[in-house]
């Protein structure tokens, strides 16, 4: 009966896992380990989190997204929790965007893709008319030493 007890308190006691905090640093690195050696969720969690195997890996799949959206400094976020009215600062997710100003960014987007693609075209231009110009003088300094 006593070891029954025992078997109990271990498993509670690994169950208590699932509220870690892991540092921003850790997080990094096992993110980064992931990309470099093309890791898939589940190799990474046998790698860095062999008690967590059978929980999932929902939360690696956050933290590579936070980090893909907003790097480093997004890891470093703390997201668990309600804010306290007292700090004013905002916990989570960011607010969503009104419609309005999300088609005013929208529009913003396409205009400075198309400014972009302008002037790729123009910088390719330029970069040719320069080694045609190039050439010339090259042809008649050859003319001149003849």
């Amino acid at each position: 009966m006593l070891d029954k007890h025992k078997e109990v308190h271990i498993f509670m006691a690994k169950r208590n896992k699932q509220n870690a905090r892991y540092s921003p640093e850790f997080k990094l690195s096992v993110i980064m380990d992931m990309r470099e050696n093309n890791l898939s969720y589940h190799e990474t969690m046998r790698k860095y989190f062999p008690g967590l195997y059978e929980r999932g890996y929902k939360f690696l799949k956050n933290w590579e997204r936070i980090y893909l959206a907003e790097g480093f400094e997004g890891l470093a976020k703390e997201r668990r929790g309600r804010a306290s009215k007292m700090s004013g600062v905002r916990k989570g997710r960011q607010p969503k965007v009104k419609p309005e100003i999300k088609d005013d960014l929208i529009a913003e987007n396409q205009r400075l893709k198309e400014r972009l693609e302008y002037l790729e075209a123009e910088n390719e231009y330029l970069k040719k008319l320069d080694a045609l110009i190039r050439e010339k003088e090259a042809r008649a300094a050859a003319r001149k030493k003849k």
